[in-house]
């Protein structure tokens, strides 16, 4: 087993008690909810006359349910606004924090924690949504559990798990132009395969890993899940640090940093550390990547040909077969100038200001292709307001992109943001599932924002290194 990673070291500071089960139970640093998966735990404390342990390391905010349209009260969908009344009575009640949209900080979950500064170096984070694995960007160890495991972590302020083994996922060298973090994780994914990750945690790490901004990083490690892995991280660095100081934690509180700072350098992983496996991809040989299939797993880079069912892997052939007869793709074709219905900028891999600001260069000047329905949904009130604020908004709306209010959206095809009979959409979102974005006929494809905003203006999947980017902010 792995020794001296900041896995073990976190690990270790939060064990409470080895259990029967062989389980540890861990005390949670943090605990994060929103309106879809809590419920159901506050209503098994309330039938069993628990009160919530640790409101104070509990923060809740609204995003799956939430419109980004018409935000009005009550909401258009009857079910929406039962889980978000739901929702407000449950952290009334229990006097838990809540951004909700009335208060200028809502957005999703994964992208609130952060820029908050709930999400912190060392500590043990929980969500019941499997993408929390994106606070790993932090140093942390952040987890996706269930609502059983919401309970526990209500009632006791722990949650019992089992350990894992740990991967160290090094990437070398330097990202080329149009390739971003979203390339990288789909090529990680792509090369070790939806289930490579079982039974693991990935550390992230190398060249390309640290030269990335910390809206990079949690790219990276959002989308860990998708290949299996229990969780990512990326041992926190300078990059880390500057990005908290600006926070609401610590920036009228610069002692508290000084005081934490040692504790987070502690946690970085070992220069002698030992882990279970060692995986090296070379990041200069990177281009940008885009899914062909029905899993995250079924990536090509934008010029290499899509590959055929007989050269991959025996039981992965026919999942690859059903999955371009899905897409209708052939192989020995690549992706460039498959023809899309919809573009989609948003979700909780890659909605922050940073994607928004580098798609906007790739929109500014140009206008969305006739046949394409286009939309930006930011991933928080504040990320929102910062875009308005720098004109970025502006760029959208001028090149014919619809600009919404922040939340989930189309990634998981909530509310109106669906998509429509056999619509192919270019999405920055962490999921292309038969029937994931609203429709079973539909079909998604999966790439970087940038990539994203070019198969808009050309209404087809389209190398983004062959447009000209613009300065707009």
């Amino acid at each position: 087993m792995s020794e001296g990673t900041l896995y073990d070291k976190v690990w270790e500071n939060h064990a409470v008690a080895e259990l029967p089960t062989g389980q540890t139970q861990l005390f949670v640093g943090l605990h994060l909810i929103h309106e879809v998966t809590s419920p159901q735990a506050f209503g098994m404390l309330r039938e069993r006359d628990l009160d919530v342990a640790y409101p104070e390391l509990t923060h809740a905010t609204v995003d799956h349910i939430v419109p980004t349209a018409d935000q009005s009260r009550p909401y258009g969908d009857d079910a929406a606004e039962e889980m978000m009344a739901e929702l407000e009575e449950n952290v009334r009640e229990a006097g838990i924090q809540f951004s909700d949209p009335n208060s200028g900080d809502q957005g999703i979950v994964h992208v609130i924690g952060p820029e908050q500064g709930l999400t912190q170096p060392g500590k043990t984070i929980v969500c019941g949504d499997s993408h929390t694995s994106t606070h790993g960007a932090f140093g942390a160890l952040a987890f996706g559990i269930g609502t059983s495991q919401i309970r526990d972590v209500l009632a006791t302020g722990t949650v019992a798990m089992e350990k894992q083994k740990v991967r160290r996922i090094e990437v070398t060298g330097e990202l080329g132009d149009g390739v971003e973090a979203k390339d990288v994780i789909l090529e990680v994914i792509r090369r070790l395969g939806t289930e490579g990750g079982v039974g693991y945690v990935y550390e992230y790490a190398g060249e390309a890993i640290e030269n990335l901004d910390m809206e990079g990083r949690m790219s990276i490690c959002n989308m860990s899940i998708e290949g299996g892995a229990r969780a990512g991280y990326v041992n926190p660095d300078e990059t880390t640090y500057e990005w908290l100081r600006e926070t609401d934690a610590f920036r009228d509180d610069p002692e508290r940093f000084e005081e934490l700072k040692p504790y987070w350098e502690s946690v970085r992983s070992d220069a002698d550390a030992e882990y279970d496996d060692v995986v090296v991809i070379d990041g200069d040989e990177l281009e940008p990547v885009v899914t062909w299939g029905t899993t995250p797993g079924q990536g090509v880079g934008i010029t290499q040909p899509i590959p055929s069912p007989e050269d991959l892997p025996a039981d992965k052939r026919e999942t690859a077969r059903r999955a371009q007869e899905h897409m209708r793709v052939e192989p020995g074709e690549t992706m460039e100038g498959y023809e899309i219905d919809v573009a989609f900028l948003g979700s909780c891999t890659n909605a922050r200001l940073p994607d928004l600001r580098r798609a906007a260069r790739i929109v500014e000047g140009r206008r969305v292709h006739p046949d394409v329905r286009a939309m930006v949904v930011p991933g928080s009130q504040r990320v929102q307001r910062a875009a308005e604020e720098e004109g970025l908004a502006d760029v959208f709306r001028e090149a014919g992109f619809e600009w919404r209010n922040a939340g989930c959206s189309m990634c998981l095809g909530m509310n109106e943001d669906q998509l429509e009979g056999d619509e192919a959409c270019a999405s920055s979102s962490n999921r292309n599932f038969i029937g994931r974005q609203g429709s079973k006929d539909g079909r998604t494809i999966l790439m970087n924002p940038r990539m994203v905003a070019a198969a808009a203006i050309e209404g087809e999947v389209t190398d983004v290194r062959d447009l000209k980017e613009v300065t707009v902010a």
